[in-house]
């Protein structure tokens, strides 16, 4: 049996890749510290510990506590390596002898406990200090837990305790005060972005900021998951990392979706936002995490307004140019009503049964808030610019009442006298109507109170009193029957019209005419401001039918009159007594008595 040269060739080099081919390290484990100068966003606790090796200050139990991938593990192999070394040894020492990690997660029971007492007792053969780093404390049973006491509390001189867990209220508090306690904080987006900057660079990898801004965002505090992004993201787009190759890889929502769905909000394209939010549920996101962006987007919108914040931030320079931009198109008012629609749906979402029409309906909302009306801008126009435009009219802007009254009018109102009798308004000379001038302050009421109405009236003559001239007015002499007769014709009617409190105040008092004044006097305040809210078109109809409109009203108030009808048991029945005098003979007919 004989080979071709090719096939043997083939064969060759897959053996040759086989056994020769480097064997790829991950990023997180290629790049994991090894002095505390390499560790990123932890400087408080590592300057902490570097100052407690230097002044022979380090406690012998050391609780290293936070959030997965932020460097507690690589901190304790980092402290372990530096008490053990004399500046004599090399780098590449790693005291593997000195060191011992032990697994509390699978390792938690008393008898692990007490095979890590035992070797406790024993010195290390080299290097000063034997280090016991504990991984995931908080799973140690309560046994456990119990067992290990003594030894922590009081170890050997050679021996180190670190402990270190990502839950420290599960531990019990035993043994957290025999520790010395470190917090270590999430990593924030800059420190990362700024590490993957470092990697991208060392690895020869062309990167743009924005790229690695949302892989530090995607982490979530976390430099380890950052890294397994990284590599991830690496493996999908070669050596040129690109924005757009992330949001595919990574399937989150880019920063350009929110841009749009501002865009549109502002200009009240619902049909356009709608299509947008259908695309991206299309793209399998959902639709809770991109209404809850929208409202992050918002808010970053609402950071850009005011120079001070700004720096909160947390983006690239690139899409932070973007962010200032779009937040000058934006008022304080629709980001905080946008926040609010928005934060609204979030909360509601879960419990919501149709999810999509709950986001659809936020976006219709959100459209809406800058829209006023058939067109926006058109607030100052009874018709639609749109009508004026078909017709090709140029429309003018309604003036406000304030422009029109400080402006003399062209025309004066003359009134004329017609056969009728009938007030007829004509055009003849210019006239200036004199400008009122108001204190609001002392002038300002109550649409409801009874001063309000009063001064309503009163503006009302007012009007009347600038609009006519009196002059040209009839001024005929009045009787006191013939105001009688006019008052009794007014009473009947308002009583036909329904108005039976009015008829009745009305017929209560007798109107007494001195000069042009009509006196009435009531027996009460009540009655008074009834006539008074009336009084105007009662004034109105005595004038025209008594042709003189110099009448007016005088309304007071009689305590004497409420008295006159206070009857006593006497007066009553001598007032019956005058309309029946049978009622006497009644009385001594059966013997009666008050």
């Amino acid at each position: 049996m004989s080979f071709s040269s090719s096939y043997l060739e083939v064969i060759l080099k897959f053996v040759f890749q086989l056994f020769y081919m480097e064997h790829f390290v991950v990023s997180a484990r290629k790049y994991r510290p090894q002095t505390f100068k390499d560790v990123v966003g932890q400087q408080a606790i590592t300057n902490t510990l570097i100052n407690a090796i230097e002044n022979n200050h380090l406690a012998q139990a050391l609780l290293f506590t936070g959030p997965r991938g932020v460097g507690k593990t690589t901190c304790a192999r980092i402290l372990a390596k530096m008490i053990n070394s004399d500046g004599n040894t090399s780098e590449d020492e790693d005291f593997a002898f000195n060191i011992f990690e032990l697994d509390a997660a699978s390792n938690n029971s008393v008898d692990d406990i007490r095979n890590l007492t035992d070797q406790v007792r024993i010195p290390p053969q080299v290097g000063k200090y034997k280090v016991y780093i504990i991984d995931e404390v908080h799973m140690l049973s309560q046994a456990a837990f119990n067992a290990f006491l003594k030894t922590l509390e009081e170890p050997p001189k050679h021996c180190i305790f670190i402990l270190a867990t990502t839950e420290k209220h599960k531990i019990i508090p035993t043994i957290l005060s025999r520790c010395q306690i470190f917090d270590f904080k999430r990593i924030t987006v800059k420190d990362a972005k700024e590490y993957l900057k470092y990697i991208a660079k060392e690895q020869g990898i062309t990167a743009e900021d924005d790229a690695l801004h949302i892989i530090a965002q995607k982490a979530d505090g976390a430099m380890r998951d950052a890294l397994s992004i990284f590599d991830r993201v690496v493996s999908f787009s070669g050596k040129n990392l690109t924005r757009q190759a992330v949001t595919e890889n990574l399937n989150v929502l880019d920063y350009e979706t929110y841009f749009e769905s501002t865009d549109l909000i502002l200009d009240n394209k619902i049909p356009d936002l709608l299509v947008q939010f259908n695309s991206i549920l299309s793209k399998g996101f959902d639709g809770h995490h991109y209404i809850a962006g929208l409202a992050s987007h918002f808010r970053d919108l609402m950071v850009c307004k005011n120079q001070a914040t700004i720096d909160l931030l947390e983006v690239g320079e690139e899409t932070k140019q973007k962010y200032v931009e779009q937040c000058l198109k934006t008022s304080n008012a629709f980001l905080m009503k946008g926040i609010q629609l928005a934060n609204d749906c979030d909360l509601k979402y879960k419990t919501s049964k149709n999810q999509r029409l709950l986001v659809e309906l936020t976006l219709m909302q959100l459209a809406s808030i800058t829209y006023d009306g058939e067109k926006k801008n058109s607030k100052h126009f009874i018709i639609p610019p749109s009508y004026f435009e078909v017709k090709g009219i140029t429309p003018v802007p309604i003036k406000k009442p304030s422009e029109t009254l400080s402006q003399p009018s062209e025309k004066k109102p003359v009134l004329e006298r017609v056969p009728e009798k009938e007030v007829v308004v004509t055009v003849s000379e210019p006239m200036v109507i004199p400008k009122i001038s108001i204190d609001r302050a002392k002038t300002s009421t109550s649409g409801l109170s009874l001063r309000s109405i009063k001064e309503k009236k009163e503006h009302q003559i007012r009007q009347l009193d600038v609009i006519i001239d009196e002059e040209d007015l009839p001024k005929e002499p009045v009787e006191q029957d013939a105001l009688t007769k006019a008052w009794n014709a007014y009473t009947i009617s308002m009583e036909k019209k329904g108005e039976k409190i009015l008829a009745s105040i009305l017929h209560m008092a007798e109107p007494k005419l001195i000069d042009t004044a009509i006196h009435i006097s009531y027996s009460n305040q009540t009655n008074k401001i009834e006539l008074e809210r009336a009084q105007y078109p009662l004034l109105s109809y005595l004038r025209k039918t008594l042709q003189n409109f110099d009448l007016h009203l005088e309304i007071s108030v009689n305590e004497e009159i409420a008295k006159k009808y206070a009857f006593t048991p006497k007066e009553k029945y001598e007032k019956l007594k005058e309309k029946n005098p049978n009622i006497e003979l009644l009385k001594k007919t059966f013997g009666l008595d008050l």
